[in-house]
């Protein structure tokens, strides 16, 4: 009962001995022109207490990535960390000497990371259960998830960028080829991965003696699309200095991504296909041939946060409700367990938005208050191991790996960028052996100028001051 209160206190954020930003900080931050009303932070002792910072802790702010604290927390809450996705095979009609006279149809269950090498495998496993050539349709099944109008260039107009990519139950290798560039002579070799043979890439980019840093500056692409060929040019330049990098774009719609990686993954294991592959239902008398199973959440999680995969955040938010409402995985539905849980928590957290989980929005919405809130009573559940090993060690890997100062090693972090939008939160071990639950959020036009400023607060807290 006194725990739940606690989280309720920290949702709402009254606290008498509540103390201003630290004065690194708020120099760091005028630096950069943020002002301090742009600002949301909390700093608190992880089993409660004052606050040591509460800087505008109540104010709903974008928090960008670090709403993936909550998907991630409440995955592994209500799902399990050994919780796995699982996609089903199922044929219709009989398998005679390696041949299958009728349809395979294929069951997405939400995979996050269903790769193109575990779909090879599981065309070996296919093929190890006699099957050979498949003379009806390969369909694919989706009902998972509820169906959905996913416009990949809404958000900012790049609809061919990876972390664009929508929500898919039966989601294949992150529908994305990795364009790998290998400097080459004077110019850059480009290979796709996958290399799908209807994807046809083209390259005139042009070495030039440069410092890496922003490689992709320099560098244009033009994806074009006929029925299931697609050709890719690259054009521009490309940093010497950089040797090999890969840039993942999206390529095809979801049913013609799938389509182009099992034939081409089907084929190679020796397998033929002679009918078409379409959208639909698993048929009822179906049989079922092979159940894939995907790694456990917990190794997943470490994934969505340690590198902020956007696409697989949202698949773990709609999993929340068609695991545990009963539905076709839906965002609505989703967000009404999120808020369901969260009150079991005692976090009553009045200002959140959801919208889709991962923090790729403009709509999404919580305080810093809120996501304290649930960084505390995430340390004193049973998942707490699992959560906290999958946010990135500051200055040390994941996305915060670049990061410097004195909190090198000693912090995990979840960080989240977006146009305007600027934000931390996660763990603190300070130089006394006590740790801090500390969140900061900026939303303001120079945002992403505060780095320095947020990275001044982690080294603060960690300093014990």
């Amino acid at each position: 009962m006194l725990r739940s209160f606690a989280f309720v206190v920290l949702a709402f954020p009254l606290l008498a001995f509540a103390a201003e930003l630290p004065a690194p900080v708020r120099d760091a931050l005028a630096r950069v022109g943020v002002p301090l009303s742009a600002v949301g932070a909390i700093v608190v002792p992880v089993e409660g207490g004052t606050a040591l910072v509460d800087h505008n802790a109540g104010k709903p702010l974008n928090p960008a990535s670090t709403i993936k604290v909550i998907t991630t927390y409440a995955g592994l809450d209500l799902l399990g960390p050994a919780f796995t996705f699982r996609t089903h095979f199922t044929v219709t009609g009989t398998i005679t000497n390696g041949v299958l006279d009728g349809n395979l149809a294929i069951r997405g269950g939400g995979d996050p990371k269903l790769s193109y090498e575990r779909l090879w495998q599981v065309a070996h496993s296919l093929r190890a259960r006699g099957l050979r050539e498949i003379r009806g349709d390969v369909i694919l099944d989706r009902s998972y998830f509820a169906p959905a109008v996913h416009d990949p260039a809404k958000f900012d107009g790049e609809s061919r960028r990876a972390y664009n990519v929508g929500p898919d139950a039966l989601l294949i290798n992150f529908k994305a080829v990795d364009f790998r560039f290998v400097p080459e002579g004077d110019g850059v070799r480009v290979m796709g991965e996958p290399d799908l043979p209807n994807v046809e890439i083209a390259s005139s980019l042009k070495l030039v003696k440069e410092p890496c840093g922003a490689w992709r500056r320099g560098l244009k692409y033009d994806i074009v699309e006929m029925g299931l060929i697609a050709t890719a040019n690259f054009t521009g330049t490309y940093p010497a200095s950089c040797g090999e990098n890969t840039w993942p774009l999206s390529v095809f719609d979801a049913d013609r991504y799938v389509e182009s990686v099992f034939r081409w993954i089907w084929s190679e294991v020796g397998g033929t296909l002679l009918g078409k592959v379409r959208p639909g239902a698993t048929p009822a008398e179906g049989r079922l041939l092979y159940m894939h199973e995907s790694e456990p959440l917990a190794s997943l999680v470490r994934d969505i946060n340690k590198y902020s995969n956007n696409v697989m955040a949202r698949q773990v938010f709609l999993t929340l409700s068609a695991e545990k409402a009963g539905v076709p995985g839906d965002a609505a539905a989703s967000t009404r367990v999120v808020r369901e849980w969260l009150k079991t928590k005692g976090i009553a957290a009045p200002e959140l938005v959801l919208e889709n989980g991962s923090g790729l929005s403009r709509a999404e919405r919580a305080s810093a208050a809120t996501l304290a809130a649930v960084l505390r009573s995430a340390w004193a559940s049973s998942v707490m191991p699992e959560l906290i090993s999958s946010f990135p060690v500051f200055a040390v890997d994941g996305t915060l790996k670049k990061r410097v100062g004195d909190a090198a090693g000693q912090a995990h972090l979840k960080g989240g960028t977006l146009t305007g939008v600027q934000s931390v939160a996660g763990y603190v071990l300070d130089s006394k052996g006590r740790r801090w639950v500390v969140v900061i959020v900026a939303n303001h036009d120079n945002a992403n100028r505060a780095q320095p400023a947020f990275d001044a607060l982690v080294d603060w807290v960690q300093r014990g001051k």
